[in-house]
């Protein structure tokens, strides 16, 4: 039943973390730990974010493992990014252009900028769930909420790149 309920939600943490194509692989063995640390689950807490986490804590681990592999750039596939879609409509095509500058955009952050933005704004969930998901303090889901957000909007706005307003 828990397997039923949380696998959407464990693959497109997974997914959206950085587990890409690997993202199924992740959430088998997140729920195979679960089953085997159910005994560490305080009863009386949701169950969701307790998954989460250990979602999370297996796609950083993929992510590092590929990284000392690769050495490449995270990267998320994008949907459909492929032709120059003459024949769709142009806004289409700039809804299309934009989503694939905020994921190039999140994807350049830091790590753990993106992680909390993913958590709170990708996969909605509140700053106490994200703080439980991530196993941070919550002045830090917050501050480095604050500090990614900064961050991404000096990446996609342009002139606001750390810059303050000289009004």
């Amino acid at each position: 039943m828990l397997v039923a309920r949380y696998t959407l939600r464990a693959h497109r943490a997974a997914f959206i973390l950085g587990g890409g194509e690997e993202s199924d692989d992740v959430v088998q063995e997140a729920f195979v730990k679960a089953f085997r640390h159910l005994a560490r689950f305080r009863v009386g807490e949701p169950f969701g974010p307790w998954l989460l986490r250990i979602v999370a804590n297996e796609t950083r681990n993929l992510v590092r493992s590929r990284r000392r592999r690769d050495a490449l750039a995270l990267r998320l596939p994008s949907a459909e990014s492929g032709g120059t879609a003459a024949d769709g409509p142009a806004d289409a095509v700039l809804a299309a252009e934009r989503r694939a500058g905020l994921v190039a955009a999140v994807n350049a952050l830091p790590e753990r900028e993106r992680q909390v933005l993913v958590c709170r704004y990708f996969l909605d969930l509140s700053e106490a769930e994200t703080a439980q998901v991530l196993g941070w303090p919550l002045g830090s889901v917050k501050s480095r909420t604050s500090r990614a957000l900064n961050r991404l909007r000096g990446q996609l706005v342009p002139g606001q790149q750390n810059r303050v307003s000289s009004g």
